[in-house]
């Protein structure tokens, strides 16, 4: 046998094996992927009502109990209402609920936008007067570090606590992100449905804007029942939504 057709079987080998080695190692984590994929999401979800501080380490299996203890995810229909186990209906969409001693003290919005680069991920949560903001988290997007990329640090989503999604008549108008500091580009009374935007990220700011009206509108429905009538009638049965992957 040639030097060079033992050259050729040597790398064929090689690249057969290393092939092997890498498909065995990509499907060997991918459980563990999902299983940090979900922590991160209950996290963040968490983080949306405040009940974990950004920054700050977690073990796994805290963040999981922390989890179980304080949300319930349930599913509500498209005009607001808590649907059974027993309905199941194809427009089913998640709802998480924030509990304290039994009680609720928030709910939770899942945030699926636009962004200038990619999809923006990340959760909302409100109040149960049903107009407040009581805090955003964002856990993944594509967006430019240093400039859309802001949008994942907290002086950006620490401005989004205490905005309101109606205006003074009580109507509903949504959150926006103003192209500079809100006192300087927004007239006062518009002021409490504004967060202040990131300097360079206009359209960032544009299309997560966009975003959060079409999601806060299609979710409209509960929020008004919170306003008007109080928490939402949970069935026995509720149907459970799918957990966060």
């Amino acid at each position: 046998m040639s030097d060079g057709v033992k050259t050729i079987l040597f790398a064929t080998v090689l690249c057969v094996v290393c092939s092997l080695l890498l498909t065995m190692a990509s499907t060997g984590l991918k459980a563990f992927q999902r299983e940090n994929a979900l922590v991160d999401r209950q996290k963040n979800i968490l983080q949306a009502v405040g009940a974990v501080v950004p920054g700050q380490p977690y073990a796994a299996e805290d963040i999981k109990a922390l989890y179980q203890a304080s949300i319930q995810c349930i599913s509500v229909s498209d005009e607001g209402r808590v649907l059974s186990a027993e309905a199941a209906p194809v427009n089913a969409m998640p709802l998480y609920l924030y509990l304290q001693d039994d009680q609720v003290k928030a709910y939770i919005l899942p945030v699926d936008s636009r962004g200038l680069w990619g999809r923006i991920y990340g959760y909302l949560a409100l109040d149960t007067d049903g107009s407040t903001v009581a805090g955003f988290s964002v856990y993944q997007h594509a967006e430019t570090p240093g400039l859309g990329g802001e949008i994942e640090n907290q002086w950006f989503q620490r401005n989004f606590v205490g905005k309101r999604i109606i205006d003074a008549s009580g109507d509903f108008v949504s959150i926006g992100i103003a192209k500079g500091a809100v006192k300087n580009v927004i007239r006062q009374d518009l002021q409490p449905n504004y967060v202040d935007g990131i300097s360079g990220a206009t359209m960032t700011g544009k299309y997560l804007s966009e975003g959060l009206q079409d999601i806060l509108q299609t979710y409209e429905p509960v929020s008004l029942h919170f306003r008007n009538q109080g928490m939402l009638k949970i069935p026995e049965k509720a149907l459970v939504c799918q957990p966060p992957s």
